[in-house]
């Protein structure tokens, strides 16, 4: 047995479900990640990278039959796209704060989207998961899975990447967004057996009202922050739309 199996292959058993000490692990850095961004903290999106590498082995191992469990190439996949748009929102992040000039704990300041965004961002939801089901199910031919398990799947992908994007944004939205998510989410990976990872779903369905409270709030009391318009040096300038 390879040291990369035998680390999968811990966990801890509890009743009938072994939990993957490898899952396990990215599920509290995802936790952590969600906190932060709830107080808008810039170290909010490494530690969520951090966790996005971990979930990924564990679900491309399950995927390439390391193991019995069914194969979720959409939660494998989005993690690569989790670490993309989580680099776009750290560095946003960092040149919204920095643009303000201000120095204290909160990265920036949230804001509603226009209706134009919100058009844009359903309509490409909508859009996405009718491409993404469809290469899901090329990619899974010969596994025997009903057809909604694919769209299930590509909903939970695209889904996360628009929230993901939306946060970056600073949007109130990308907290609705979760919640579309989740009432998916937590059912298929229950059905799927990655229980702490269903675990982490569920609170989420709580955490984000919460935190969509704590957001709105946050609208109210402060100025909203526009999009960061960068020199030719790559420096932050101005804000804008």
């Amino acid at each position: 047995m390879s040291i990369l199996e035998w680390i999968y292959g811990s966990g801890i058993d509890l009743g009938q479900y072994r939990i993957s000490t490898m899952e396990l692990i990215g599920v509290l850095f995802g936790l952590a990640s969600a906190v932060g961004g709830m107080l808008r903290r810039v170290w909010a999106w490494p530690i969520g990278i951090v966790g996005n590498v971990i979930l990924f082995f564990v679900y491309i191992w399950a995927t390439i039959q390391f193991d019995d469990r069914a194969p979720l190439f959409g939660q494998s996949g989005r993690q690569v796209f989790f670490i993309a748009t989580s680099l776009y929102g750290w560095w946003r992040w960092q040149q919204v704060r920095s643009t303000r000039g201000v120095q204290d704990e909160h990265a920036i300041t949230p804001r509603w989207a226009s209706w134009r965004e919100r058009a844009l961002l359903i309509a490409g939801w909508l859009a996405a998961v009718v491409v993404v089901q469809a290469i899901f199910r090329w990619l899974g031919a010969g596994w025997p899975a009903p057809d909604w398990y694919f769209w299930c799947d590509a909903w939970i992908f695209v889904g996360s990447f628009i929230a993901t994007f939306a946060m970056a944004r600073g949007l109130n939205e990308f907290w609705l967004a979760w919640i579309a998510v989740d009432i998916v989410g937590v059912p298929l990976l229950l059905h799927s057996n990655y229980v702490p990872t269903a675990v982490m779903y569920a609170f989420y369905a709580a955490f984000v009202i919460y935190g969509f409270v704590v957001w709105m709030r946050a609208t109210r009391a402060e100025r909203p922050d526009l999009e960061p318009a960068t020199g030719r040096d790559g420096s932050a300038t101005t804000l804008t739309p």
